[in-house]
């Protein structure tokens, strides 16, 4: 599966130890350029199962991408110059755009519901709570519910 994420949903799951879950799911993981740049400056040491690759034509912007930053632009750009089979991206502007261009999308939770559902993760409840206290990511207790409810664990 080709997989291509943006900065926010790798730098959560670093922040929270939950990283491993992309390559245990995806192998690897592709970043173009802006999305390494944006990464570096936080994680002086990223995952073996990143790869970086440049998209073809960086300043130019996508129908839909103009408000977006230059990270989920140039994720969405890569996504589709080569024919990604997802997206990882918790922005809901990028996920919007991205889906008007034919881009399949997921963000974090459904990287937790995945993992779980593939014996890579005992507890989606456990690992929101680790990525919200580390990962810094904000989920509203009713979409919580609903992913620890669709995990079965409620």
């Amino acid at each position: 599966m080709i997989t291509v994420s943006d900065t926010t949903a790798i730098t959560t799951l670093l922040k929270a130890g939950q990283e491993g879950l992309l390559q245990k799911l995806f192998g690897s993981v592709i970043v173009p350029q802006a999305v390494w740049d944006e990464l570096s400056v936080f994680h002086p040491r990223l995952p073996g199962f990143l790869f970086r690759q440049s998209v073809s034509a960086r300043m130019q912007r996508l129908p839909g991408t103009e408000l977006l930053g230059l990270g989920e632009v140039e994720a969405i750009q890569l996504a589709k110059e080569i024919s990604a089979n997802l997206l990882v991206t918790d922005d809901r502007k990028a996920r919007t755009a991205a889906s008007g261009l034919g881009i399949r999308c997921a963000g974090v939770l459904a990287v937790l519901l995945d993992a779980k559902t593939k014996g890579h993760l005992h507890s989606v409840r456990a690992a929101i709570e680790e990525i919200e206290k580390k990962g810094g990511l904000y989920l509203s207790n009713s979409v919580k519910n609903e992913a620890v409810k669709f995990a079965g664990e409620q």
